[in-house]
C-alpha cells in the first residue's frame, strides 16, 4: 500500500496527471492513520526537499486538517488544532529577507489564521487588517462552505472566475469523480444587487436544461458575501484555447462540422426549451479530452418573450447586467433589443468561420461598426455554394435577413457541394463514392474581410477603355478635359511603423483600415497624447485617430526601454501572454491586496512578475524564496496573491505589474525579493537579448499592465 510519503513523491508536475497524483494522496490519506501533525510535518519535509506548487501544496494540507477534523469527530479523544501549526506550515528552508511595506508573508494572512504573529515577523494589526478583504475574494487554496476547496483557476470569464473543486462530501462518500467546477461571482457584478438573482434564476434555468452538450449545473449557493454556481467539472480544453492556438489557419470542414453540430443542437434545445444564450463565443464552448462538445455559461440566458406567457424576464431581466461579448453580439444585442434566437446565430455563424478561416469574419469588429462600415467577410476557399449561403445567412447583419433557427443552419450547412464531375470521373476511375466525398467537403483555411465603399464604384472595363484612350494620337483639335481629382493616399503600416518606432519614451502598437489608425499602447506624458495624435495626423492616408494609450511618468521610461520592444511583439502576436488585477481593478487603496492574474502562451515556459515601485524598486512576485516553481504548461492561467501576500502601501501613484515569459529560466538562481530597479534591468536587459538569440524573439513575451495606488481616506 501506497505511503503519504511516497503518494506525495508521485509529482510530476503534469496539469493532465494532477487528478491522478490526488488520487494517490486521498488514497493514502484514507488508508494512513498517522496523527495529522505528523502527515503535516511529513509534508513540510518532503516540499523543503522538493517544493511543490503553491495551489498544490495548499490542497494537500486541507485535505490532512480534512482528515484529521473527520477522525476527531469520529474519535472523540482526539483533537487537531491546525491554527497552531499555521506558521510552521509555510516553511522555507531559509529566513527570507526582509520585504517592503506591502509584502505580508502567506504564513499569516492563510485563510485558517486567526491573525496571530506570523513566524516571518507580520504584525497581527497587518494581518487583521488584510484578512476581511481576502476573505472577500476567494481564491486557488480557499474553501466555500467548508465543503468545497478551490484547487485550480480554470478561466475567467465576463461574469466570474471559474475554479476546479473538491467536493468533500464526495471525498467522504468515496466518490470516484470528488470534483466539481465552480464559478464564483466577479466582485463587480456581485456588487450589483441585482446579480444574486441573476444567478439564482439563471441556475435554475440552466438545471432545465439537461442536454448531452450542455454542461450539467448542479447548485446555487452563496459563502457570505461569496456568491457561486456549482457544475460539472470536465477535462478539455475551451475553444477559444484551440481558436488561438499559434499559426492556427482553420480546420478541413470535417472537422469543423463535429464541434459545429454539437453547438448547434445545444442551442436549437435550448431555443426550443424558450431561452437565448445571449452570450455565446468561444471561451464558452468546451472540447472534452473525450472530444464532446459542451456549451457552458447560460449564466445570462434570457427567455424569450412570448404575449401569451407570463415570465420571469417581465419582473427581472438578467441581459440588464450587460455581460455579453461585442466581437460575437448580434447588432440587436449591441442596441440592447429583446432576445431572439437569431442572436446566437449570429455568434455561431462567427465561431463556425473562425473554425473554418483561423479568423473572425469581421476582424473582431463589432456588428454595428461593422455593419456602417460595410464589412463583408470572403468566402473560405473551396467551401460549397450552399455551404457558403448558409454561412452567410447566419453572418447577415439584420436580423430579418439572418437564418430563423438552428436547425435550419444545420440542415443547410451540412449539405454537400454538388460534384457530378467528380461523380463520373469516379465512374471512369473506379475511386470508390466514399473517396469522392471526403474530397467534396475537403476545406482548405484562410479568408478575411473586405470593405465596402459607401460610393459609386467604377466597373472594369470603364478603366480599360480609359487606358485605351488614353494611348490614343491626340486630335488636331485640342479638347477641354477636367483634371481630374487627386485619389486620397492609401493607408498603410508601412508609413505608420516608423512613425511609432521615432516617439520616445514609448511602447506602441497600431492597427490601420480605411484612413484610421488605432493604437494601444503606452507613452510619455512629457510627449503626451496630443502630440502624438498630431504626428500620426500627418501620415499619409490617416483621416481617424483611435487612441488606447496609458501616459507614463519619465521614472517608466527605463522599463518601456528594455521591456517595451517585447511587450509590442506580444501584443503584434495576439496577447497570448497577459497579466493584471483580479478584476482589472487599476485603482487600489492603501490596504487593498495584491492579486494578480496571468495567462501564459501555447508553449512551455517560465513565468516571471515584477512589481516596479514608485521608490524604484522591483519587487519579485513570482518567483521568490515563498514560490520557487515558475515552470508552466501551454496556455496556463493561474492567480498569485490569493493568500494576502501582498497589500498596498506607501509610497502611492502609478505603479507597473510586468509578466516576462521565456523558454528557459530568466535567471539560474533566485534574486532577492527586493532590488533596485537599474540592477534589475540591466540584468533583465541582458539575459532577455541572449534568450531571444537563442530561442527566436518570438518566444519573449511581455505584458504590463499600469495601476494607480492611493491613501485610505
Amino acid at each position: 500500500m501506497t505511503s503519504f510519503r511516497e503518494a506525495l513523491r508521485q509529482y510530476r508536475g503534469d496539469v493532465g496527471s494532477r487528478d491522478a497524483f490526488f488520487a494517490g494522496v486521498d488514497g493514502a490519506l484514507a488508508a494512513d492513520r498517522t496523527p495529522g501533525a505528523r502527515l503535516l510535518d511529513i509534508l513540510d519535509e518532503e516540499n523543503a526537499a522538493r517544493p511543490l506548487p503553491p495551489d498544490i501544496y495548499s490542497a494537500i494540507r486541507r485535505r490532512i486538517e480534512h482528515t484529521a477534523r473527520m477522525r476527531s469527530e469520529t474519535n472523540p479523544g482526539t483533537t487537531f488544532h491546525p491554527d497552531r501549526d499555521e506558521t510552521r506550515l509555510h516553511m522555507t528552508p531559509a529566513a527570507p529577507p526582509p520585504l517592503p511595506p506591502r509584502a505580508l508573508s502567506s504564513a499569516s494572512v492563510g485563510p485558517d489564521s486567526t491573525g496571530a504573529t506570523g513566524a516571518t515577523g507580520a504584525t497581527s494589526g497587518q494581518a487583521t487588517q488584510v484578512l476581511p478583504e481576502v476573505d472577500q475574494i476567494k481564491g486557488v487554496g480557499d474553501t466555500l462552505n467548508n465543503r468545497f476547496v478551490l484547487e485550480e483557476c480554470l478561466g475567467i470569464g465576463g461574469m466570474g472566475t471559474v475554479y476546479k473543486a473538491l467536493d468533500l462530501r464526495k471525498l467522504e462518500a468515496s466518490d470516484r469523480r470528488p470534483y466539481v467546477a465552480i464559478k464564483v461571482l466577479n466582485l463587480q457584478f456581485r456588487g450589483n444587487p441585482k446579480s444574486l438573482i441573476a444567478l439564482q434564476r439563471e441556475a435554475r434555468k440552466a438545471q432545465q436544461l439537461a442536454h448531452r452538450n450542455i454542461v450539467t449545473v448542479y447548485d446555487f449557493d452563496r459563502d457570505g458575501a461569496i456568491v457561486y454556481l456549482t457544475m460539472e467539472y470536465l477535462s478539455g480544453q475551451p475553444l477559444s484555447r484551440i481558436l488561438r492556438t499559434p499559426n492556427f489557419k482553420g480546420m478541413a470542414f470535417p472537422e469543423v462540422f463535429r464541434i459545429f453540430k454539437g453547438m448547434a443542437t445545444a442551442l436549437a434545445y435550448a431555443h426550443e426549451r424558450g431561452f437565448v444564450h445571449c452570450d455565446f463565443k468561444p471561451a464558452n464552448v468546451f472540447v472534452t479530452d473525450a472530444s464532446e462538445v459542451k456549451v457552458i455559461d447560460f449564466g445570462i440566458a434570457r427567455v424569450i418573450q412570448r404575449p401569451e406567457e407570463e415570465t420571469e424576464a417581465t419582473v427581472f431581466d438578467p441581459g440588464s447586467l450587460g455581460a455579453l461579448t461585442p466581437a460575437y453580439a448580434s447588432p440587436e444585442m449591441l442596441e440592447h433589443r429583446e432576445p431572439d434566437p437569431r442572436d446566437d446565430i449570429y455568434a455561431l455563424g462567427c465561431i463556425t468561420y473562425e473554425l473554418l478561416t483561423g479568423k473572425h469574419p469581421f476582424d473582431r469588429v463589432p456588428a454595428l461598426q461593422a455593419k456602417s462600415a460595410g464589412m463583408k467577410p470572403l468566402r473560405p476557399e473551396n467551401l460549397g455554394n450552399k455551404q457558403w449561403k448558409a454561412l452567410k445567412a447566419a453572418l447577415a447583419f439584420e436580423r430579418e435577413d439572418r437564418t430563423p433557427t438552428v436547425a435550419q443552419f444545420l440542415d443547410e450547412i451540412s449539405e454537400e457541394r454538388p460534384a457530378a464531375s467528380a461523380q463520373a470521373r469516379a465512374k471512369r476511375t473506379g475511386v470508390p463514392k466514399l473517396a469522392i466525398g471526403a474530397l467534396v467537403l475537403a476545406v482548405i483555411a484562410g479568408a478575411g474581410y473586405v470593405f465596402v465603399a459607401h460610393q459609386k464604384s467604377r466597373a472594369p472595363t470603364s478603366t480599360a477603355t480609359s487606358t485605351a484612350t488614353a494611348t490614343t494620337p491626340a486630335p488636331t483639335a485640342p479638347i477641354a478635359m477636367p483634371t481630374p481629382a487627386a485619389p486620397a493616399p492609401t493607408l498603410t503600416m508601412a508609413a505608420v511603423t516608423p512613425v511609432l518606432a521615432s516617439v520616445p519614451c514609448s511602447a506602441l502598437v497600431a492597427s490601420v483600415h480605411d484612413q484610421t489608425v488605432d493604437v494601444q499602447g503606452f507613452v510619455s506624458e512629457k510627449y503626451g497624447l496630443a502630440r502624438l495624435k498630431e504626428t500620426l495626423g500627418r501620415v499619409p492616408g490617416v483621416r481617424t485617430t483611435n487612441f488606447g494609450v496609458q501616459p507614463v511618468s519619465d521614472d517608466k521610461c527605463d522599463v518601456l526601454k528594455v521591456l517595451g520592444p517585447y511587450w509590442t511583439a506580444n501584443r503584434q502576436a495576439g496577447h497570448p501572454a497577459s497579466v493584471h488585477t483580479r478584476s482589472n481593478q487599476t485603482r487600489l487603496t492603501e490596504g487593498d491586496p495584491l492579486i494578480v492574474e496571468l495567462m501564459t502562451p501555447a508553449f512551455d515556459s517560465y513565468v516571471n512578475v515584477d512589481y516596479f515601485m514608485l521608490d524604484g524598486s522591483a519587487v519579485h512576485l513570482l518567483p521568490n524564496e515563498r514560490s520557487r516553481d515558475n515552470q508552466a504548461p501551454p496556455s496556463y492561467t493561474a492567480t498569485i496573491g490569493t493568500m494576502g501576500d501582498w497589500v498596498v502601501g506607501k509610497p502611492f501613484g502609478a505603479e507597473m505589474i510586468v509578466l516576462m515569459v521565456t523558454p528557459a529560466p530568466l535567471f539560474d538562481a533566485l534574486r532577492p525579493d527586493s532590488e533596485a530597479k537599474a540592477d534589475y534591468l540591466r540584468a533583465v536587459d541582458k539575459r532577455l537579448a541572449a534568450l531571444a538569440a537563442r530561442y527566436g524573439r518570438e518566444r519573449v513575451l511581455v505584458d504590463i499592465f499600469q495601476i494607480t495606488t492611493q491613501a485610505k481616506k
